[in-house]
């Protein structure tokens, strides 16, 4: 009986030792693929980012005028980091037209994706106008799909400062 025991506990524990390292061995797999998409399609992308960096900041910066941070240095702050992304998502914009390789534009990306991660804070920590939350909520997708494209970590990620 006893050894019936421990051999039923030694089938269990072996396979949950497969299945540990089974998973694992996916979970590095999806983080490694990169999506191929192409060229037109990226140049979509950074189109429909720019566009809704431009609708979101136009928002936030409606929300901030009819807000209690009006004319405040907060209100200042916020905007800058606004315009960090918008500045950011123009200079990809820029550079992508001018390299031939995404690998190129990794830097690029990286900073939207820096600027995009303070933003993010900013949103979570304060209320703004269903509008400008639903702008960043679009926009936010959008760029995640763009860390997916880049292999880097989504808006949010503890990576960025």
């Amino acid at each position: 009986m006893k050894n019936n025991l421990l051999k039923i506990c030694a089938v269990f524990m072996a396979m949950f030792i497969i299945l540990l390292v089974t998973d694992t061995g996916n979970a590095q797999t999806r983080r490694a693929r990169r999506i191929n998409i192409s060229q037109q399609q990226m140049e979509q992308l950074l189109e429909t980012i720019e566009e809704r960096t431009d609708a979101f900041s136009n928002q936030l910066n409606k929300s901030l005028d009819r807000s209690r941070l009006d004319g405040g240095r907060t209100e200042d702050n916020i905007a800058a980091r606004a315009r960090d992304l918008e500045n950011a998502t123009d200079e990809l914009r820029r550079e992508f037209d001018h390299n031939d390789t995404r690998g190129e534009n990794k830097p690029e990306a990286r900073k939207i994706l820096n600027a995009a991660t303070l933003i993010n804070r900013i949103m979570l920590r304060r209320n703004f106008s269903r509008q400008a939350e639903n702008n960043w909520i679009r926009l936010r997708s959008e760029l995640n799909v763009l860390a997916g494209l880049y292999t880097l970590p989504t808006v949010g990620s503890r990576t960025y400062r």
